[in-house]
């Protein structure tokens, strides 16, 4: 048999960039933003907007997002648009090659921002193709590289591909967390304006853990009525409790909720035994979950778009039962339905293939979803979330 090393297309003229998988294919390309090389697993994301956002998004460490929408990089970039400040995607691919900026908020072009970012870019790429290979064959580890010389090293950049561990197991909060506590300040953002800030009078106290937290989600929770202290990921249950917390939020985050959880989950089920009000989004939803007793398993190919049709199901609902929001997405691990045992009660759940997105502990003030109610890209349908855990503090 050839080694798919050396059995691989030929570099055509021009190519500055590739994409190396691990089964050997080799997409070539052009390379835009960061010089070298990178490796991580390749996603999809299907959102036509906020491309910034999703780029800085924790959750997306260690991912190599492939966008569907072919315009990616024309409305250029600014520093209000960022949602971290720590690692996240670790580069990207797109159909067409980055354009000039044109919006009058855009603040530079989205490949110095790159650059900037220490991220590869590669264009150039049938992004169509790449996304029905990842839906058909599940999503690949691979190594993204540019050179703008052209120069490649294929095999040693397949090695690299073949010999990194992938997500399954991988404990990535830790590496985005915060390093210590913060007082949140900031709120939600409007044209003109900017980002508000928090009030300053008494409101509910919500202790956040930060798994890799988006900064919108700290702005809606200040728009429903809270005040925020962040919190590591890492930090004991005493510490989280001298803090008089109303509530606990436990945010969204990259890697293997199951690896987390050897740290997380003992933590949060502490919290559950003195009633403490929880609300965990993404990866806090699937930690939550872990810490009730059901399980989590890796997805084919995850979900990550902004537009993705989830139903109220439960018996919560009232008149509302059967609604469907149009939820924001970014996940590779979901909640076992099979799983779930009697204390916990499904609430929400995908249209697109009947995977869990939500749940409540019976019993308990707490719940969580496996989506995005604060968008940052995506719909807004789902702020009355952050609306009903405030509530639970009074």
């Amino acid at each position: 048999m050839a080694d798919p090393a050396s059995s691989h297309a030929p570099q055509p003229d021009g190519a500055t960039g590739v994409l190396v998988m691990a089964d050997g294919s080799v997409l070539w390309g052009r390379g835009f933003g960061a010089t070298g090389d990178a490796v991580g697993e390749v996603c999809f994301n299907t959102a036509m907007t906020g491309y910034q956002e999703v780029m800085t998004d924790p959750s997306y460490a260690g991912q190599i997002v492939t966008f569907t929408f072919p315009h990616i990089g024309n409305v250029g970039t600014n520093d209000e648009d960022l949602e971290s400040q720590t690692d996240s995607a670790v580069g990207c691919i797109v159909r067409e090659d980055v354009t000039l900026a044109s919006s009058f908020r855009s603040r530079g072009e989205f490949g110095d921002w790159l650059k900037a970012q220490g991220k590869i870019g590669l264009s150039g790429i049938d992004t169509r193709a790449l996304t029905r290979r990842i839906r058909v064959a599940g999503a690949p580890n691979a190594v993204i590289a540019h050179d703008p010389d052209g120069n490649f090293d294929i095999p040693a950049l397949l090695q690299k591909a073949q010999g990194w561990p992938g997500l399954e197991g991988m404990d990535l909060a830790k590496l985005v967390t915060r390093q210590g506590e913060e007082s949140w300040e900031g709120s939600t953002w409007s044209l003109g304006k900017g980002y508000g800030r928090s009030p300053h009078e008494e409101r509910p106290h919500v202790v956040a853990l930060d798994f890799g937290a988006k900064d919108n989600i700290f702005r809606n929770l200040v728009k429903a009525g809270a005040r925020i202290t962040v919190l590591p990921a890492q930090t004991p249950v005493e510490d989280i409790l001298a803090l008089s917390p109303d509530g606990v939020f436990l945010s969204n985050g990259p890697g293997d909720p199951a690896a987390t959880g050897e740290y997380a989950v003992p933590t949060i089920r502490a919290l559950l035994e003195k009633d403490v009000p929880l609300f965990g989004i993404c990866l806090g939803h699937q930690m939550l979950a872990l810490a009730a007793g059901a399980k989590t398993a890796k997805m084919f190919q995850g979900h990550r778009g902004a537009n993705h049709p989830v139903q109220r199901i439960g018996s919560d609902w009232g008149e509302t039962e059967g609604l469907v929001e149009i939820t924001s997405m970014n996940h590779g691990f979901a909640v076992d339905n099979a799983s779930l045992p009697d204390t916990i009660e499904e609430t929400h759940r995908s249209l697109f293939d009947g995977t869990n997105c939500g749940i409540s502990i019976k019993g308990k003030r707490a719940f969580g979803v496996q989506y995005h109610p604060e968008a940052s890209p995506g719909p807004q349908d789902s702020f009355y979330l952050f609306e009903k855990f405030v509530g639970m503090l009074g």
